[in-house]
């Protein structure tokens, strides 16, 4: 299924910059707003960033993209949506690589005490340094 259909069958307006984020995002690796301005722009001219931000916004919340906030970043997006998958950071250069669920199923960790919360996701964030950075400075 395609952008404009699956935008359709959300009930979502489509618009050029919608389908211009969703392409963005689906080719670009946990990217930030102002990247994903930045592309966007280039596939379809010019487009404010606070519609990009409301365009990531609605996206987000009808569950087509996924935004990820590791503390000290700019908030960034990614189109790997529904599997509970996680991600790994470097404390370096910032680059965020996803990685499978640990152990068990959805949501794979289980609180001591949930206190009385229904658990639906976990949200990991596994904190290092990456390959690269690790290799340049050992």
């Amino acid at each position: 299924m395609g952008d404009v259909d699956r935008l359709r069958d959300l009930g979502l307006r489509v618009t050029a910059a919608r389908v211009a984020i969703m392409r963005t995002v689906r080719a670009g690796d946990h990217l930030d707003v102002v990247t994903i301005h930045r592309a966007v722009r280039e596939r379809v001219g010019h487009v404010s960033l606070q519609a990009v931000y409301d365009g990531l916004h609605a996206l987000h919340r009808a569950g087509l993209l996924r935004k990820i906030e590791p503390m000290g970043s700019p908030a960034r997006y990614e189109a790997r949506v529904g599997d509970n998958h996680h991600h790994l950071v470097c404390r370096m250069c910032g680059t965020v690589t996803d990685v499978d669920c640990a152990t068990g199923e959805a949501p794979c960790l289980d609180p001591v005490d949930a206190a009385g919360f229904l658990i639906e996701e976990a949200d990991v964030i596994y904190w290092g340094v990456c390959p690269d950075c690790h290799s340049q400075n050992p």
